[in-house]
């Protein structure tokens, strides 16, 4: 396969390490300042106090944009693709850049209303901002199966489906978190 789009591979990397930072320095100064605890501290903890709340806003705004600029480029990689395979759907690439837009969307919304100040708008874009990504995931992987053995070996397919299942896993208590935290009355429905 010749390279139709050099150059853009540093995009991705450039969000993996800009978001693990969007998480580490605010919770560096956080434990400095005192703000939280060291052990294992709930990430938007972290960013509730001046000074870490500017930093944690501000680098999960990038880190956001810098999603959408992923997910731009992988849509276009399988819409050139698709082009000679044939292998899915116009319809289906969109509607998986449309969900994976709307998870940077709920990553905008966490970083701008931060948990302390507006806590039911900075949940709710905490759950959509997961729910997103976990169905863009695997929507992902569902492509990448799609595109074997062309354009994936089966190595990377299992490896992302692995990943998808584990955040399948993962989001199941933080849905359930959120849904108790921004709406604590529904849960006495399930009070026996």
């Amino acid at each position: 396969m010749r390279c139709f789009m050099p150059g853009v591979a540093f995009v991705p990397a450039l969000l993996v390490t800009w978001s693990s930072a969007a998480f580490i320095i605010p919770y560096v100064v956080a434990v400095l300042g005192g703000h939280v605890d060291p052990l294992v501290p709930y990430i938007s903890d972290t960013g509730t106090k001046p000074p870490e709340s500017g930093i944690f806003g501000f680098m999960i705004n990038i880190s956001s944009l810098l999603g959408v600029a992923t997910m731009y480029i992988r849509y276009l990689i399988i819409e050139k693709q698709n082009e000679s395979s044939h292998f899915i759907s116009s319809s289906f690439n969109i509607l998986s850049l449309c969900i994976g837009l709307m998870g940077c969307v709920g990553m905008g919304i966490v970083a701008t209303f931060q948990e302390l100040s507006v806590p039911s708008v900075h949940d709710i874009g905490a759950l959509v901002a997961f729910g997103s990504g976990v169905v863009y995931i695997t929507l992902q992987s569902i492509i990448s199966y799609k595109s074997c053995p062309q354009w994936n070996t089966y190595l990377v397919c299992h490896i992302r489906m692995a990943i998808s299942v584990i955040s399948c896993v993962a989001v199941i208590p933080s849905i359930l978190y959120g849904v108790y935290h921004c709406f604590p009355f529904t849960w006495s429905w399930f009070s026996f």
